[in-house]
């Protein structure tokens, strides 16, 4: 299966919508009920990759950033205790300007479901690939490091499988992040951070808001004007 194209901030990778993100998400999801129930290998690594798209969602992530992460990148957050050792997450590997070093960033976790869902993944899955000295989030069957050619991989797969746009690629997982929480209200400044974007137009390419939210900013627009006629 052909990988997608290798730059990463490719503006034509359109974010997903809920529903297709909810619907992308589930089908990650049943594919891990579908190897139990037929006894057949893959269980493992079809969990492992469903929790690896939650991830990418849930904080924002690159793809290369995401195969490089190791267990020790989640800390604790003290102003959310409630994430517990799971509240933020140091990416060392980030996108560099060129010829200099990987930039890292410290992301703070968010999504309650999307903590749940890795720690679930780090306690009770991981540990039964069988490979307790390799460092790396994502284990291979073979107790390797995940490549972010085989996340493209599973990605296509699942994309095409469910009949999605050809448009959406594991990048687009991070577009949707920034674009929801834009969405959802949060300070504009706080997802720069989050991203690693120096400058707050950099998030213009992220960024496509739905028409629903754009027809609701509209009406609270122009309700102050109307009010008192």
């Amino acid at each position: 299966m052909p990988h997608l194209q290798d730059y990463e901030g490719d503006p034509e990778a359109r974010p997903f919508t809920r529903e297709e993100l909810q619907i992308f998400l589930d089908f990650a999801d049943d594919q891990v009920e579908r190897a139990l129930r037929s006894g057949r290998k893959g269980s493992l690594a079809a969990y492992r990759d469903a929790t690896l798209f939650k991830v990418i969602y849930g904080w924002g992530l690159r793809r290369t950033e995401t195969s490089k992460l190791d267990l020790v990148d989640f800390g604790k957050n003290p102003k959310a205790r409630q994430f517990g050792r799971y509240g933020t997450l140091n990416v060392r590997y980030g996108k560099a300007k060129k010829g200099q070093p990987p930039r890292r960033r410290n992301v703070l976790s968010v999504m309650d479901w999307a903590v749940e869902a890795v720690e679930d993944y780090v306690v009770n899955v991981r540990p039964r690939f069988g490979f307790p000295d390799q460092p790396a989030l994502w284990v291979t069957e073979r107790g390797g490091r995940l490549r972010p050619g085989s996340i493209n991989d599973r990605f296509v797969e699942y994309r095409d499988a469910l009949g999605l746009p050809k448009k959406l690629t594991p990048h687009s997982l991070r577009h949707s992040y920034v674009t929801h929480l834009t969405e959802d209200g949060v300070d504009r400044m706080f997802i720069q951070q989050q991203v690693g974007h120096e400058c707050d137009s950099s998030l213009a390419i992220y960024t496509h808001l739905s028409n629903d939210f754009m027809n609701t900013s509209l009406q609270n627009a122009l309700a102050p004007a109307f009010a008192g006629l």
